[in-house]
């Protein structure tokens, strides 16, 4: 068996905003349906209709919590298994829960596909309630050794299937080296990422390489609190935030880019980390959660300890000024990420839909 003829209610949330999970679900959404299954859509982000609802904040919740609902409800009679892509906190229980229980009404098997990198401490905080569903799931897919191991630290087995990277989308540019030197940072303007530290990071760079320009693509509550920052520490001119940018003009982006910054505080298999490594960007990042899981320091990439801007700086000028480390760091990235191609992921899913399947077949 492959994906021709199943029937997948795809459930998690689509661009915009196009982040990192909103992203996988949508390519997810498009790969299995040119392996010839059928995906029927639930949307876990749907924009508020009518538009004014969006306005009111405990009035929205519940517009959008009833829409779900029924729209589960409705797919749940045509569709041979649920796919859903979960995470920690109020998105497990607003977003995973209802499928888990609406399935297991009409006898449907569900994958849980968990992604969020903060699960050890969701976990530690409710898991009573969270095994109380999984007892339900017909199977728990993670997409790193990371998430497996907290887990089945838990008395949790969780199966691995990767993120899936289009490399045709995300690759090298033909060039190896930019001039002037460009850094990015893809996170959301989130406390979480810590971009301030990048930002320091990127000060200290530029004390060195005055033509350094850093690009930082993403969104959130901390930007005014960032651009300030910026324009405290001198670089308002040299700091461009984009905003958030859709696959496309990333992969763009990265093309442009000499070196990656990952300063995030917790983190699981970013998207971003991968997709650095497939445009041959080489990456340096903070050594937490999952990241150690994904690549190695001095290897695919250069690891540092989190909220140092200092160390952070220092890896960044070894790439910047050793040429020969730039191209071996390049070079492995580019490697590592075949292991993230659809052709390597679609028999781990197709394995994993075929045994929930044929468990739930009378």
């Amino acid at each position: 068996m492959g994906f021709a003829g199943l029937r997948v209610g795809l459930v998690g949330p689509l661009p915009p905003p196009a982040g990192g999970m909103a992203n996988q679900t949508r390519q997810l959404a498009e790969l299995l349906g040119g392996a010839q299954a059928t995906v029927l859509m639930v949307q876990s982000n749907s924009p508020y209709w009518p538009e004014w609802v969006g306005r009111l904040s405990f009035v929205r919740a519940v517009f959008r919590l009833v829409s779900y609902l029924l729209a589960l409800w409705r797919v749940a009679s045509k569709v041979d298994v649920f796919h859903v892509m979960a995470n920690s906190g109020w998105s497990w229980h607003l977003v995973a829960v209802p499928v888990i229980w609406i399935a297991s009404v009409h006898k449907v098997p569900v994958v849980i596909n968990y992604r969020g990198g903060e699960a050890k401490d969701f976990l530690a905080r409710s898991q009573s309630l969270v095994r109380c569903s999984m007892n339900r799931v017909s199977a728990l897919v993670v997409p790193s050794q990371f998430l497996q191991d907290i887990f089945s630290s838990f008395g949790m087995n969780a199966k691995i299937v990767p993120n899936i990277i289009n490399l045709s989308r995300f690759r090298p540019r033909e060039t190896t080296r930019s001039s002037p030197i460009n850094l990015v940072v893809a996170r959301n303007l989130e406390p979480l990422y810590d971009n301030e530290t990048a930002l320091r990071a990127f000060q200290i760079v530029r004390q060195h390489h005055q033509n350094a320009r850093l690009s930082v693509a993403g969104t959130g509550p901390e930007e005014q609190r960032l651009r300030d920052l910026a324009n405290e520490l001198g670089l308002t001119d040299w700091v461009r935030f984009t905003g958030r940018l859709d696959r496309e003009a990333m992969a763009d982006l990265y093309r442009m880019s000499d070196v990656m910054i990952n300063p995030s505080l917790v983190d699981n298999m970013p998207n971003s980390v991968l997709e650095s490594m497939a445009s041959g960007v080489p990456v340096v990042s903070t050594n937490v959660g999952g990241i150690p899981f994904i690549v190695q320091d001095g290897v695919t990439a250069l690891l540092v300890k989190p909220r140092d801007s200092k160390a952070m700086a220092s890896a960044i000028l070894k790439l910047i000024e050793d040429q020969e480390l730039w191209n071996r760091i390049s070079a492995a990235g580019i490697a590592e990420v075949q292991r993230y191609t659809w052709a390597r992921v679609a028999p781990i899913l197709a394995d994993v839909y075929r045994s929930v399947t044929r468990k739930a077949a009378p």
